[in-house]
């Protein structure tokens, strides 16, 4: 057990026997948090849900937002070592260009870990990644395609994030499974055009838009998550072509999930916020009480389609 992690035990139980001593509960410290967007509301309930499981265990949270810039999350980094905070949790706004600041928090001592975006570059210490399985959930994506499709093959497009490795490992898993499918189908599926979109719905819509200019007889869109499917539903709407361009996307949020319902979306690998904000708070229980991690706790995705979004009572 290293330095750090015998003095966190010893805070730990001093905190643990004064709070018996005087009946009322002290902070064991606090949990710093950046996450991409807290306007989405997918990192909203990671944010949530991490302060609600470090509240149980006697933790303060602090919870910011990057607003996909890594500039300002490298500056929130930084305040969170001046403040020497029990345990750093991000959401990289860029996986490489993060990688100096994770190093300035690795050298205080500060454990750091990764929810839903990891970071696996070179030359940094993340104690745990906790995330979906977007490799796998990319596969479910690739194979709710396929379904759609209904054995016909057609050209497709991909609305990517080049920048946020969850977003490569999802369309890497796509890619698999639709290449895998080509080398037997005899209606091969052909992905023409791969745009980023900046997960977001105004510039899939944009992009989307230029993507349709380019290639008129698209017959497949798959997003790597809700606002950029969402905004490829608006170009599609606008173009005339939404009734025969079918779109699979990513993530599971409301917004999403009535899309599906209503039938502007085909289908998504859903995630589960909730649980990846409870699992990186467990992941540091377990870390301060002396266990080994493994390099990623990943959560299955579960694919959504339209008779989920019936029975779901959530929905309107």
């Amino acid at each position: 057990m290293n330095l750090r992690r015998c003095l966190l035990a010893c805070t730990l139980l001093i905190a643990a026997c004064g709070k018996e001593g005087s009946g009322r509960a002290e902070s064991r410290g606090t949990i710093a948090v950046s996450l991409l967007s807290l306007q989405n509301p997918f990192f909203k309930v990671i944010g949530d849900n991490v302060a609600a499981e470090a509240a149980k265990h006697g933790y303060d949270t602090l919870v910011v937002s990057a607003d996909h810039d890594v500039a300002r999350q490298s500056n929130q980094i930084k305040d969170f070592v001046v403040k020497d905070v029990a345990a750093i949790v991000l959401s990289p706004a860029d996986s490489k260009a993060i990688v100096p600041v994770i190093q300035e928090a690795n050298k205080a001592g500060i454990p750091v870990f990764t929810v839903d975006v990891p970071c696996n570059e070179p030359g940094v210490k993340i104690t745990t990644q906790v995330a979906t399985d977007n490799y796998g959930g990319g596969r479910m994506a690739g194979e709710a395609m396929i379904e759609a499709l209904q054995g016909k093959g057609g050209k497709i497009g991909v609305l990517d994030l080049k920048a946020v490795e969850s977003c490569i490992l999802r369309v890497k898993g796509f890619r698999e499974v639709i290449d895998a499918h080509n080398a037997t189908a005899v209606s091969k599926i052909e992905i023409v055009s791969q745009l980023d979109c900046g997960g977001a719905n105004d510039k899939g819509y944009k992009v989307t838009e230029d993507m349709l200019q380019a290639q008129p007889d698209l017959v497949g869109i798959f997003a790597i998550n809700d606002p950029g499917a969402l905004g490829a539903r608006g170009a599609l709407e606008k173009a005339g072509k939404a009734d025969r361009v079918v779109i699979i996307g990513f993530d599971g949020q409301p917004e999403g999930k009535q899309a599906i319902k209503d039938g502007k979306i085909y289908a998504d690998p859903i995630q589960f916020p909730d649980k990846m904000g409870q699992e990186v708070v467990r992941a540091y229980m377990r870390y301060s009480r002396g266990e080994d991690l493994p390099p990623a706790l990943l959560i299955p995705t579960s694919l959504y389609r339209k008779a989920d979004g019936a029975a779901d009572a959530s929905l309107h």
